[in-house]
């Protein structure tokens, strides 16, 4: 690790520069305050996957036990990473690939991390396009998805709020065969193994797939563009082009609002679901006493929770380093980096328990345990949260206030992704960025809008699976990886401390132990362990089935299933670029 060079040299020139101008750099827009670079930063690394999948893992690994691993991958592997990154873009002044001039080998990580984000900003506002369409079809006195009268007379499914099918009971004396309606209206209990269930459907569910999807059976049959979520994604991009026309002057000002308005849902829908029967049960098992301690001997638990933290916290995709890059050059981005982490974790946590208040309240209502009723990802906010909040008195209420915090969740990642991009292109064509900032962004909007426009089409969920397995996976990963490796191998750990030091003042040796031993091993070790890089997938054995053996004799559950549903979209396990 070499310690001389241009590198220094170009170190010592921006500290007397800065020091010229206190700070204010005359080429490049800087916040007009801490608080609005906070918010945008609580903003993006709060997204969707908080309120949407952490609540789920926890369930799923443990209940409260699930926060050690997740408190240790964050000291670990999030929080390293994300200091590394707000201080790189805040030494520098640039975006996530100007900024290797650090390094110019290595400039393809940054260009990795703009492609992978362009990709991402694709189909993320087919999210809020969904929010939006939901929103605005909560403006009604009766939910649309609120019972089964629009789906009567379907010829290939039952649609049911509560169990259908039969069983056997004993009424005096004899042995009758009833419906299960009939068993629970005369308060009967079903003879053991004598129950029958038919498969039904819920009407939200229904409502999400033939109403608002309108799905067809799989990526080979487009079908036409569902209008109503392509006037809903135009919506969408219309917010975020005006919100950012004049980048972080606009958006900082917006962040007021839709970083802190899910707090004040998240609080309400909290409070009104501990007022409901069977939201004590739903909590129970979110965090309570249906914690399970030897989950954790589970090496996939420690997985969930290294790539929930890798992911919620939104490091290696280019937005860290494009928002840090417009902090005064003497900015504490050290306290910035624990406060951000720390809120983040803190919001996930929270959520979870105005989620599940609501869901056990559902499992209630419904007379099955929560365990039936609790889903993740799309099936929660779009199917089973929405179904739980119809049975709620004036449910259109709880509904536009779910909805609109789903839509300020998911714009506040956008804008940091769209600026990502924009800060990319300032970086490249400085003069031109001086006169040509709004054209550029509204052309930046409308491309992307076009490119989204095959979300919207009746295959269009698929699309958006397939973005979102295959585009946040490895390629992140590796993203990270390279930049651990570049900066602290390569350019220099001890050279890199002392820019930090240049920018937040000298620091003990004792206090930059702790960075280097995890910058340096650790969390490049997680990330590699974790990552599933390093090891065999999942499916990796024999093509054919008669050379499984016992050896590979777990691949047939592993077997791809043929479905009429759709293509099979495979992905990587534990990876939901959601999270943001």
């Amino acid at each position: 690790m070499g310690e001389s060079g241009p590198c220094c040299s170009q170190s010592e020139a921006m500290m007397k520069s800065h020091e010229g101008s206190k700070d204010e750099n005359t080429e490049r827009w800087i916040w007009s305050s801490k608080t609005e670079y906070l918010l945008s930063m609580v903003g993006y690394a709060v997204g969707l996957g908080n309120v949407w999948r952490f609540p789920y893992l926890t369930f799923q690994n443990g209940g409260g036990a699930f926060l050690i691993p997740y408190t240790v991958m964050l000291a670990f592997a999030g929080l390293p990473l994300f200091f590394l990154e707000c201080s790189l873009g805040q030494f520098a002044s640039l975006g996530p690939v100007s900024v290797w001039k650090i390094l110019p080998a290595f400039e393809g990580v940054g260009v990795t991390m703009v492609l992978i984000s362009t990709l991402v900003s694709i189909y993320y506002n087919v999210i809020i396009a969904y929010s939006l369409y939901y929103l605005f079809a909560s403006f009604t006195s009766v939910l649309p998805w609120s019972d089964c009268s629009k789906w009567e007379g379907l010829n290939d499914t039952i649609c049911s709020k509560t169990p259908q099918g039969f069983c056997n009971i004993s009424l005096g004396g004899d042995i009758l065969t009833a419906n299960l309606t009939s068993v629970r209206e005369i308060n009967q209990t079903c003879l053991v193994n004598s129950t029958i269930e038919l498969e039904v459907e819920l009407p939200s569910k229904l409502y999400w797939e033939r109403e608002a999807l309108r799905r067809s059976s799989g990526m080979d049959e487009t079908g036409t563009v569902v209008w109503h979520l392509a006037v809903c994604l135009l919506l969408s991009w219309l917010i975020v082009g005006a919100a950012m026309f004049k980048g972080i002057k606009s958006s900082g000002k917006v962040v007021y609002f839709t970083a802190l308005f899910p707090y004040v849902v998240l609080l309400i829908l909290l409070i009104r679901g501990l007022t409901l029967e069977g939201a004590l049960e739903g909590i129970q098992y979110y965090i309570g006493q249906q914690s399970d301690i030897s989950k954790l001997t589970n090496a996939d638990v420690w997985k969930d929770a290294a790539t929930q933290i890798f992911f919620s916290l939104s490091v290696a995709w280019g937005g860290l380093v494009a928002l840090s890059s417009y902090n005064k050059f003497n900015n504490n981005c050290y306290s910035d980096a624990i406060f951000v982490c720390i809120t983040n974790c803190l919001t996930s946590v929270f959520a979870g328990f105005a989620i599940f208040a609501i869901l056990g309240h559902m499992a209630f209502k419904a007379g099955k345990p929560v365990s039936k009723v609790v889903d993740s990802g799309f099936a929660l906010a779009f199917i089973a949260y929405p179904e739980a909040l119809s049975q709620l008195p004036v449910a259109p209420l709880w509904s536009i206030l779910f909805f609109f915090m789903l839509l300020t969740l998911g714009l506040d990642s956008q804008f940091a992704s769209i600026e990502t991009i924009i800060t990319t292109i300032h970086d490249a064509f400085p003069s031109m960025m001086k006169t040509m900032r709004i054209p550029v962004t509204i052309g930046v909007c409308l491309m992307l809008f076009l490119l989204g426009l095959v979300c919207v089409t009746q295959a269009g969920i698929f699309w958006v699976d397939l973005i979102d397995h295959f585009c946040a996976g490895w390629g992140i990963l590796i993203a990270a990886v390279l930049e651990l490796v570049g900066v602290c191998w390569i350019y220099g750990g001890n050279r890199f401390i002392e820019d930090i030091e240049m920018m937040i003042g000298k620091k003990h040796w004792v206090f930059w132990a702790w960075w280097r031993l995890c910058w340096f091993f650790i969390s490049p070790c997680l990330l590699l362990r974790f990552g599933s890089i390093c090891q065999p997938a999942a499916t990796w054995g024999p093509a054919l089935e008669q050379h499984y053996g016992q050896r590979y004799e777990h691949l047939f559950d592993l077997h791809p299933k043929k479905s009429h549903k759709g293509l099979e979209i495979p992905f990587i396990s534990g990876y939901d670029s959601t999270s943001l």
